[in-house]
Protein backbone atom coordinates (compact mmCIF):
# COMPACT_ATOMS: atom_id res chain seq x y z
CA UNK A 1 0.00 0.00 0.00
CA UNK A 2 2.56 2.17 0.83
CA UNK A 3 4.30 1.67 -2.39
CA UNK A 4 1.01 2.51 -4.07
CA UNK A 5 0.98 5.49 -2.34
CA UNK A 6 4.57 6.61 -2.83
CA UNK A 7 3.93 6.81 -7.00
CA UNK A 8 3.61 10.29 -8.33
CA UNK A 9 0.87 10.03 -9.63
CA UNK A 10 -0.90 8.55 -6.99
CA UNK A 11 0.16 11.16 -4.41
CA UNK A 12 -0.80 13.94 -6.41
CA UNK A 13 -4.39 13.09 -6.84
CA UNK A 14 -4.49 12.57 -3.14
CA UNK A 15 -3.28 16.08 -2.78
CA UNK A 16 -5.83 17.17 -5.27
CA UNK A 17 -8.08 15.78 -3.95
CA UNK A 18 -7.49 16.79 -0.41
CA UNK A 19 -6.94 20.05 -1.23
CA UNK A 20 -10.15 19.86 -2.71
CA UNK A 21 -11.98 17.87 -0.01
CA UNK A 22 -10.81 20.88 2.69
CA UNK A 23 -11.48 23.88 -0.18
CA UNK A 24 -15.13 22.60 0.08
CA UNK A 25 -15.42 21.90 3.67
CA UNK A 26 -14.11 25.71 4.13
CA UNK A 27 -16.70 27.33 1.80
CA UNK A 28 -19.65 24.90 2.56
CA UNK A 29 -20.86 25.43 6.19
CA UNK A 30 -23.48 22.54 5.86
CA UNK A 31 -21.27 20.71 4.14
CA UNK A 32 -18.57 21.29 6.82
CA UNK A 33 -21.05 19.99 9.14
CA UNK A 34 -21.68 16.51 7.27
CA UNK A 35 -17.96 15.95 6.48
CA UNK A 36 -17.14 16.57 10.36
CA UNK A 37 -20.08 13.92 11.47
CA UNK A 38 -18.94 11.46 8.58
CA UNK A 39 -15.01 12.07 9.82
CA UNK A 40 -15.96 11.18 13.49
CA UNK A 41 -17.84 7.91 12.26
CA UNK A 42 -15.32 6.69 10.14
CA UNK A 43 -12.38 7.21 12.98
CA UNK A 44 -14.70 5.66 15.90
CA UNK A 45 -15.72 2.46 13.05
CA UNK A 46 -11.79 2.43 12.60
CA UNK A 47 -11.01 2.57 15.96
CA UNK A 48 -13.68 -0.41 17.04
CA UNK A 49 -12.39 -2.92 14.21
CA UNK A 50 -8.52 -2.54 14.88
CA UNK A 51 -9.11 -4.34 17.78
CA UNK A 52 -10.92 -6.76 16.59
CA UNK A 53 -8.90 -7.40 13.62
CA UNK A 54 -6.02 -7.40 14.96
CA UNK A 55 -5.35 -11.13 15.87
CA UNK A 56 -6.75 -12.28 12.64
CA UNK A 57 -4.01 -9.80 10.99
CA UNK A 58 -1.05 -11.24 13.34
CA UNK A 59 -2.71 -15.46 11.98
CA UNK A 60 -2.45 -14.34 8.32
CA UNK A 61 1.05 -11.85 8.77
CA UNK A 62 3.11 -14.73 6.79
CA UNK A 63 0.56 -14.83 3.95
CA UNK A 64 0.30 -11.03 4.21
CA UNK A 65 4.10 -10.56 4.01
CA UNK A 66 4.28 -12.95 1.13
CA UNK A 67 1.37 -11.00 -0.95
CA UNK A 68 3.29 -7.65 -0.07
CA UNK A 69 6.13 -9.46 -1.98
CA UNK A 70 4.29 -10.61 -4.67
CA UNK A 71 3.04 -6.82 -5.09
CA UNK A 72 5.74 -4.93 -4.74
CA UNK A 73 7.53 -6.38 -7.42
CA UNK A 74 4.82 -6.40 -9.98
CA UNK A 75 4.22 -2.50 -9.06
CA UNK A 76 7.83 -2.03 -10.03
CA UNK A 77 7.42 -4.05 -12.98
CA UNK A 78 4.15 -1.64 -13.85
CA UNK A 79 6.30 1.26 -13.16
CA UNK A 80 8.60 0.80 -15.50
CA UNK A 81 6.23 -0.43 -18.56
CA UNK A 82 4.14 2.51 -17.86
CA UNK A 83 5.93 5.67 -16.88
CA UNK A 84 3.25 8.23 -16.44
CA UNK A 85 3.13 6.44 -13.11
CA UNK A 86 6.00 8.35 -12.65
CA UNK A 87 4.13 12.29 -13.54
CA UNK A 88 2.21 14.19 -11.37
CA UNK A 89 -1.69 14.40 -12.63
CA UNK A 90 -1.23 17.78 -14.03
CA UNK A 91 2.08 17.02 -15.98
CA UNK A 92 -0.57 13.80 -17.20
CA UNK A 93 -2.93 16.62 -18.26
CA UNK A 94 -0.88 18.82 -20.05
CA UNK A 95 0.91 16.24 -21.99
CA UNK A 96 -2.90 15.21 -22.79
CA UNK A 97 -3.87 18.44 -23.63
CA UNK A 98 -0.58 18.94 -26.19
CA UNK A 99 -1.15 15.80 -27.87
CA UNK A 100 -4.98 16.02 -28.68
CA UNK A 101 -3.95 19.98 -29.70
CA UNK A 102 -1.59 17.88 -31.90
CA UNK A 103 -3.99 15.56 -33.29
CA UNK A 104 -6.51 18.28 -34.11
CA UNK A 105 -3.74 20.57 -35.61
CA UNK A 106 -2.91 17.46 -37.76
CA UNK A 107 -6.41 16.84 -39.16
CA UNK A 108 -7.14 20.44 -39.67
CA UNK A 109 -4.03 20.72 -42.34
CA UNK A 110 -5.43 17.32 -43.62
CA UNK A 111 -8.84 18.48 -44.45
CA UNK A 112 -7.47 22.17 -45.60
CA UNK A 113 -5.18 19.95 -48.03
Amino acid sequence: VSQVANLTLVSSACDMVSTAYASTKESHPYIRSVCGAAEKGVKSVTEATASCVQPVLTALEPHVSAASEYASKGLDKLGEKLPPLQKPVEQIISDTKELVSSRVADVKDAVSS
